[in-house]
């Protein structure tokens, strides 16, 4: 969660003032000048590859070269909490570079992206080797390239300290820094391989995070007289992984790292893979348990180790295992919630669940905000 006072948490619900400040720049950040703010939305999404994207309109700002334009300009919001007997407490809501402007009678409608898409942008012209080194080192250098002087969070559980071998990359530096696959198939991406996911953050700031689970801390507990509407649930198998084989080459061509398997090992989980699917598949049959596995497999050329490889597993069966059972619901307005927060949840009087916030859309300025989350099913 983003910094927020312990008096200004408490107080959510009792939010007299909900003021939106608005603030451009064109020389990559070194000056800003406040806009004046018309209406628009934030919308805060782990699954989507840019982490904040937001709709707002601005009014009464200079267009063109020294003004607000679609090439060289950024946009930072923030949405301000205001409490009985406190000053307003500004909450960030996004860094962006302009997707799309169009201009109106009043301003300037503007689709913002966050800073990822500069990221996206700012391909290799010709094939690059990366590494060898630290995978810190390696995913800085990415990041420093094309938001110079931009500063990069490695967050608490981000091994950075991991060995990156030595690597091509073809044309596509934000695969080479948060995963995908280059030409050849070959799986990329510094934060994959060593268990971690990256995006930048409310601020703007390129951060490297491990993938949240239910085992993280909750950061904040939502009584049943903060949610605003019914919560809707849902269940899904799709994308449901509980067990995964993971491999990779320590960098000689030569040396196969693995596989190293990884599984649901909770017997109290809907999903628990058995005691042992790898090497006793018949386990369950003998003690009776309907047990159903689905295998996933991941294979990297960055993965030099049996302990990395075991990281990434364990980071890939988090983000496999908690997509069975979902929750929306609306509650009052936490602008410093984030996604990939736990939170605790009031479903029922008295019935509290945790949960993975996915994601958190709301209005600038307005009192409510929807939360899609994931859990993990369990026996009952």
């Amino acid at each position: 969660m983003l910094p927020i006072s312990a008096a200004a948490l408490a107080a959510l619900g009792q939010a007299t003032a909900r003021p939106v400040r608005a603030e451009w720049s064109n020389d990559g950040g070194q000056t800003w000048t406040p806009a004046k703010f018309g209406a628009g939305s934030v919308t805060p999404d782990r699954t989507a590859e840019v982490r904040y994207s937001a709709s707002v309109e601005l009014l009464d700002v200079p267009r063109g070269r020294s003004g607000i334009n679609s090439v060289t300009t950024e946009v930072r919001l923030f949405q301000g909490l205001g409490v009985p007997r406190r000053e307003v407490e500004w909450i960030p809501a996004g860094r962006y570079t302009i997707d799309r402007l169009k201009r109106t009678a009043l301003g300037v409608n503007l689709d913002l992206l966050g800073r990822e898409d500069i990221v996206r942008g700012a391909s290799f012209p010709t094939a690059r080797t990366i590494g060898p080194d630290s995978a810190r080192v390696c995913a800085e250098a990415l990041y420093a390239e094309a938001l110079p002087g931009s500063p990069v969070s490695w967050r608490k559980g981000a091994r950075g300290d991991l060995p990156i071998p030595a690597f091509v990359v073809d044309e596509d530096r934000w695969a080479a820094l948060s995963g995908g696959t280059d030409t050849s198939g070959t799986a990329t991406g510094v934060a994959a391989s060593i268990g971690a996911e990256t995006f930048c953050d409310a601020r703007g700031i390129p951060t490297v995070a491990p993938v949240p689970t239910l085992a993280d801390p909750a950061v904040w507990r939502i009584p049943r007289q903060l949610v605003t509407a019914r919560p809707s649930e849902e269940e899904t198998s799709e994308n449901l992984r509980n067990l995964w084989v993971i491999s990779g080459d320590a960098g000689s061509g030569d040396k196969v790292v693995g596989p190293v398997f990884v599984w649901d090992e909770d017997p109290a989980s809907m999903t628990y893979a058995g005691p042992d699917p790898v090497d006793d598949p018949l386990a369950p049959q003998r003690l009776g348990l309907n047990v159903r596995v689905r295998t996933g497999r991941y294979s990297s050329a960055l993965i030099t180790s049996l302990e990395q490889a075991r990281t990434v597993g364990l980071a890939r069966l988090a983000d496999s295992l908690g997509v069975q059972a979902s929750l929306s619901f609306s509650a009052i307005c936490n602008p410093a919630l984030e996604p990939g927060d736990v939170v605790e949840a009031e479903v029922a009087e008295g019935v509290w669940q945790r949960h993975i916030i996915d994601a958190n859309p709301y209005t600038l300025g307005g009192i409510t905000m929807t939360c899609q989350t994931r859990t993990s099913t369990r026996k009952v």
